[in-house]
């Protein structure tokens, strides 16, 4: 019997100690009625600014009008448009009477020509529950982006008219961040459509004159180079996107090498190592073409032959990519004082774009990753030259952007 009474108060203790642990852990997880309520604002912060992002639509405006009412704790609430256009609203449906809906148009205007916040009290002359408008303009850069108004049913003292326009100053903030969201992806469209034009004239000369000495020698190598020709340009100037799998990036290169082979015959030696894991990694477009024509025109310059060695592996979270020649390089001092430029022997011409490429593509590389992934470059006098970048293989809105483009191709 002493011994099932030892069991029983062993079990006793330990079901005390386990229930004391989960009364610990318990008290630390539950946050203060304080905390709460800072985490629920946040949140609704976030389900606010999710939409903005996008920019003042109505479909954004939609989605944000919830969340931002429950931000002012108002009755109701409606966004505007710059030019004074209800894109949405939200609250009890009885706020919203004709008479309120005017009152409502009629204030955002006011509010978007006096940039600064109105209030009009009762808007309706006593008819129904809406006794307070307040306007508060969306100004990003003293301009107005839109309109927020709020329905109230008490009068709102000075508290609860600098909350809410401290709500309207945040959602401005989301819309210019989504305006320097678009200014950036503009920017991105606007360098790769400099990168096209600085595609080699030279090299389109060159390839051209290699195809029409074939014409008459071997005529159905001159017919497959003409297409070579025709899809690396087709592929270098579509219309659709700024990223691009790496599959199709090394498609496109190796059209540039056939027709670079042709021309420079048995002299150019070009050594590829691509793991097949990488292949779908999403890259900017024309990010590899630029280091390729440069590391063909360093490895034959002067030289009868040269060794162009292009390397794509896999690295964990990144994929790492990597263009080597081994002709004239360059003095490294060069590079220390930032002239990527410099790699050219000649210095920068208008007519060649394949160096001003490599700023480019540094530039572009720095602006979808950060500046932890751009071009990194090794080189010395009479050593080479060897380019080097790493893409993350899971980059936030990179995917994103490249379906959009296969379904833009598709169509």
């Amino acid at each position: 019997m002493s011994g099932e009474l030892i069991a029983i108060s062993v079990l006793g203790i330990a079901l005390a100690v386990t229930l004391i642990a989960v009364a610990l852990r318990t008290r630390r997880v539950v946050s203060t009625p304080h905390e709460r309520a800072v985490h629920d604002t946040l949140h609704t912060a976030a389900l606010a600014a999710r939409p903005l992002r996008r920019g003042l639509t109505e479909e954004s405006a939609a989605q944000a009008a919830g969340p931002l009412r429950a931000l002012t704790g108002a009755e109701g609430l409606a966004l505007y448009d710059d030019g004074g256009s209800l894109l949405a609203y939200d609250g009890d449906q009885a706020l919203w009477t004709p008479p309120i809906r005017a009152a409502s148009a009629a204030l955002a205007g006011e509010a978007l020509a006096d940039r600064r916040h109105s209030v009009r009290r009762d808007p309706a002359g006593g008819v129904g529950p809406a006794r307070n408008l307040l306007a508060a303009p969306l100004l990003s850069d003293d301009i107005s982006a839109g309109v927020l108004v709020v329905v109230s049913v008490d009068d709102p003292g000075p508290g609860r008219v600098g909350a809410i326009t401290e709500v309207a100053r945040y959602a401005a903030g989301q819309l210019q961040l989504a305006e320097l969201d678009a200014s950036r992806a503009r920017l991105d469209r606007a360098e790769v459509l400099a990168l096209r034009a600085q595609i080699s004239p030279h090299f389109i000369y060159n390839a051209l004159n290699t195809i029409a000495s074939f014409v008459r020698t071997d005529p159905d190598r001159a017919r497959e180079l003409i297409l070579d020709f025709a899809d690396f340009t087709r592929y270098s100037f579509r219309a659709a996107g700024e990223y691009t799998v790496l599959a199709d990036e090394l498609r496109n290169i190796d059209r540039y090498l056939t027709l670079e082979r042709a021309r420079f015959g048995p002299g150019l030696t070009v050594k590829l190592q691509v793991a097949p894991e990488v292949l779908g990694v999403v890259v900017p477009f024309l990010a590899l073409q630029p280091l390729v024509e440069n590391a063909v025109r360093h490895g034959m310059a002067g030289r009868r032959d040269g060794t162009v060695s292009i390397v794509a592996r896999n690295a964990g979270p990144d994929c790492l990519l990597s263009v080597e020649d081994d002709g004239v390089g360059m003095d490294p001092e060069l590079l220390r004082t930032g002239a990527i430029d410099a790699l050219d022997p000649a210095g920068p011409r208008e007519s060649d774009g394949a160096h001003v490429g490599l700023t480019n593509v540094d530039q572009r590389l720095r602006s979808a990753f950060g500046n932890d992934y751009g071009l990194v470059i090794e080189t010395a006098v009479g050593a080479g030259t060897k380019v080097s970048m790493r893409i993350p293989k899971f980059a936030a809105g990179i995917h994103a952007a490249h379906s959009g483009t296969q379904r833009e191709e598709t169509t």
